[in-house]
């Protein structure tokens, strides 16, 4: 088996994704391995994972919109947002449905708020959530999602169930604050599943051809492929594309990211076995 592979991966609730990972590579017998989107302790779902040289690529990966299933707690308050550092809990009276939908269509285009202080945002090379549990005072930066639809799929008092896609970066459970804020209580998330991630959807870890999830345009070489192979500096016109951009570059059984602008070309990445 090659080295270098890239599947969706299905994380399940209660393990870090660092730990996740670690089960995978003993798995697969495969040392050099990442992750991509990192899911909270207590979410589960689709996690991309690369091995080998496929490391690299997870910039250009098709990785947007994301989908998510969530159950809010309508009534919890939870330092965390969700269920791992509840407070209190308080009995609500059930809602009208025309109320739910009308807070829920506030949740729709581009939604500025805080992220969630368990989270994992770097402070000062820190993780947030980290800080957190220390009970160190600190402060996130306001942030923008764009929510692309937000679907109430069903409502069984207390327990709410929402569909979010959003861009990269997202955080559902500030998705599900601010809802449950918009009907004037306190809500956390009880559960939160990731169903896809950009063309990415658990397939029982099927490997995947890394090309057909490139974020990237091909491009075509016309010159000798010695010079892509061995590194050589390479001429704009040689391309069959000109234009200003990032492309990706099939040479043999390898791949090269090359990016073009107005006076040469230059490699991004290059020789990466496919």
């Amino acid at each position: 088996m090659s080295e270098n592979l890239i599947f969706a991966a299905d994380k399940p609730c209660g393990i870090s994704c660092s730990k996740f990972l670690s089960r995978l590579k003993k798995k697969y017998g495969i040392k050099k391995a990442g992750y991509s989107g990192t899911l909270d302790v207590n979410a589960c779902g689709v996690l991309i994972i690369a091995f080998g040289q496929y490391t690299k690529l997870f910039r250009f990966l098709k990785k947007t919109p994301k989908v998510y299933t969530a159950v809010l707690w309508l009534g919890a308050k939870s330092e965390s947002l969700d269920a791992e550092l509840i407070q209190s809990v308080t009995e609500l009276k059930p809602f009208d449905l025309s109320q739910i939908y009308q807070a829920a269509a506030k949740l729709t285009g581009q939604v500025k708020y805080i992220p969630p202080k368990f989270s994992a945002k770097r402070i000062n090379g820190k993780r947030a959530y980290d800080l957190a549990r220390e009970g160190k005072e600190f402060e996130l930066k306001e942030i923008e999602t764009e929510v692309f639809e937000f679907n109430i799929k069903s409502y069984e008092h207390p327990f709410l169930t929402f569909e979010a896609k959003v861009s990269e970066g997202g955080y559902i459970r500030s998705l599900g604050k601010m809802l449950a804020e918009s009907l004037g209580v306190e809500g956390c998330l009880k559960s939160l599943h990731r169903q896809s991630e950009g063309e990415f959807k658990y397939e029982n870890e099927k490997p995947l051809l890394v090309t057909d999830f490139l974020d990237l345009e091909e491009n075509f070489y016309e010159g000798e492929k010695e010079d892509l192979l061995l590194g050589r500096v390479l001429q704009k016109e040689r391309f069959k594309k000109s234009d200003f951009g990032e492309y990706f570059v099939i040479t043999d059984n390898f791949l090269s990211v090359i990016k073009i602008d107005q006076n040469n070309v230059s490699y991004i990445l290059n020789r990466i076995e496919i």
